[in-house]
């Protein structure tokens, strides 16, 4: 691939869809009846240039109608992760020594690509993970995004001492680069199987390393898609290498290898600290500390006080609590009310949740279904704990359809320590708590484990001062919701058992997947 030296614009966001709009609203109908020509067919793994089909598959099925099959994906052994581990390794020889600027043109082609055919990574998330049109539609978006933002950063940091000017001595010519740290593991999650799958790889391999990726088991065939897409814009064979398989087979097993040099992942708090742990024990002939990049969830929340705009405050509430069924790092699954105004939060939050429809996510319902059996299981059960903490005020049961559909359901009158206000539960369940004043409700929302992302609603500048500095968490948003960060705009990444505050969409996360090395040259 030739380099093109020309200027690149500056990054922009990807524009969402309006489907209100009859041309994007057929287009996204021909692109679902596309996709749905193509279900049920095998995937294969990819190491380097070959395609690798295995007898044991992992089945992806429609969490909305399970009795269709979305693929049928080849699952990788230990031994043939460590085939894609050589591969990678070899390639990375080669790889690191190609210019920033051309391994950021792969990615701003993909980009372009990927923008040509959004609808259609849009349809397959649909049917694959069951987001409605608009979620997946921001998904896509946010892809693209990483690729574009990422492709720039990866010139600028190249560009030498620009992103840390050094102090000039005379007789000396002194320069700090960022090179590559060598092969690593990219493990994304199913809630934003295209976005946070394009973003990690993207970030690494952009920064010179290459990467082994190793979706999630419920959602390997648009991961599979987004790699198909890489290969087809030419980035060479090695630099990007698809292996799913089993978490505790394949995922510790390189994890723990001692060529591995970072693991990049997002995904529940107890598989991130067991990847963590896991690196952190040096493994014999290991040369390095392998470098952790994690984000781990939250329990994130909204704190409403009595100055509030508090139409806007329950618009917010329930977009975050129940977007994409409740199940984003991001959800706002906790709010705290003052008891002023604490009433008629919930009364109007529970108005707007019975609002919500229920169906089919093809169908462009404003709720479908959560990701899988496991999840549809453990979120019942965790509604059944909330009807002994709180108050059941709307939902709490199953919804009908073939598939793992749950009614949006809101507890008011839930203590800040219940079970239902402290665990991740990644469904549609909301919890409200109600506070003496502003300043209570922001201790409870600080009472957690996690720090992903919280919201405040007030109109006191004062408050609102007090609270910018006091809520605890990466993304603390005011007076809107605390859902749907955009790349480059809100540099997303939570503290505490959030994960490592890694940043993703920001001007420091690609420093994660290298190293600064400084040379001196006496002149």
């Amino acid at each position: 691939m030739t380099t093109n030296q020309t200027t690149i614009a500056p990054f922009k966001n990807e524009p969402f869809t309006d489907f209100t709009q009859e041309d994007n609203k057929k287009a996204m109908q021909e692109a679902l009846a596309k996709v749905k020509q193509e279900l049920g067919k095998e995937y294969p793994l990819h190491i380097g240039a070959d395609k690798v089909t295995t007898e044991d598959k992992i089945v992806s099925i429609n969490p909305g109608n399970i009795d269709q099959v979305i693929g049928r994906v080849s699952k990788a052994t230990q031994e043939l992760a460590e085939r894609a581990m050589q591969t990678a390794l070899s390639t990375f020889e080669t790889w690191k020594k190609v210019p920033s600027r051309e391994r950021a043109e792969y990615l701003l082609k993909a980009a372009e690509l990927m923008r040509q055919r959004k609808h259609e990574f849009s349809a397959w998330m649909i049917l694959e993970s069951g987001k409605n049109w608009a979620e997946a539609d921001a998904d896509t978006a946010e892809a693209i995004d990483f690729m574009e933002f990422y492709a720039r950063e990866a010139i600028r940091l190249s560009e030498t001492n620009t992103h840390q000017p050094l102090t000039k001595l005379d007789g000396e010519d002194n320069r700090l680069t960022y090179i590559p740290l060598g092969v690593g593991v990219v493990i994304p999650p199913w809630n934003f199987p295209l976005a946070i799958c394009a973003g990690m790889a993207t970030a690494a391999v952009v920064s010179g390393n290459t990467v082994l990726v190793k979706p999630a088991s419920t959602t390997p065939v648009i991961a599979h898609k987004f790699v198909a897409l890489m290969e087809e814009i030419g980035l060479p064979a090695g630099v990007i290498n698809y292996i799913p398989g089993s978490g505790a087979e394949v995922g510790d097993y390189l994890t723990t290898h001692p060529k591995t040099r970072f693991v990049s992942f997002t995904g529940s708090k107890e598989i991130g600290l067991r990847i963590n742990r896991l690196a952190a024990e040096t493994a014999e002939g290991q040369i390095w500390i392998k470098r952790v990049i994690a984000e781990m969830g939250g329990k994130d929340g909204i704190v409403v006080d009595e100055t509030a705009d508090l139409d806007a405050a329950a618009a917010a509430i329930t977009a975050s609590a129940f977007g994409f069924q409740g199940q984003k790092c991001s959800a706002g699954s906790r709010a705290v009310i003052v008891e002023s105004v604490y009433d008629e939060i919930v009364e109007k939050v529970a108005e707007l949740t019975k609002k919500l429809e229920i169906g089919l996510q093809d169908e462009n319902y404003a709720a479908g279904p959560v990701i899988d059996e496991n999840s549809y299981n453990k979120i019942l059960e965790y509604i059944e704990i909330g009807k002994k903490e709180g108050r059941l005020v709307t939902g709490g049961g199953k919804a009908e359809g073939n598939g793992y559909y749950i009614q949006p359901t809101v507890f008011a009158d839930v203590d800040g320590k219940a079970r239902v206000m402290q665990e991740e539960i990644f469904g549609p369940v909301l919890a409200i708590a109600k506070a003496k004043d502003w300043k209570e409700a922001i201790a409870t929302y600080n009472d957690t484990e996690f720090g992903l992302t919280g919201a405040f609603f007030s109109k006191d500048e004062s408050r609102i001062e007090t609270a910018l500095q006091d809520m605890h968490c990466g993304n603390l948003y005011i007076n809107r919701k605390c859902t749907g960060a955009l790349v480059g705009v809100h540099p997303f990444g939570g503290f505490n058992m959030s994960g490592t505050d890694s940043k993703a969409g920001g001007y420091d996360y690609l420093l994660l997947f290298t190293q600064a090395k400084l040379t001196s040259r006496k002149l």
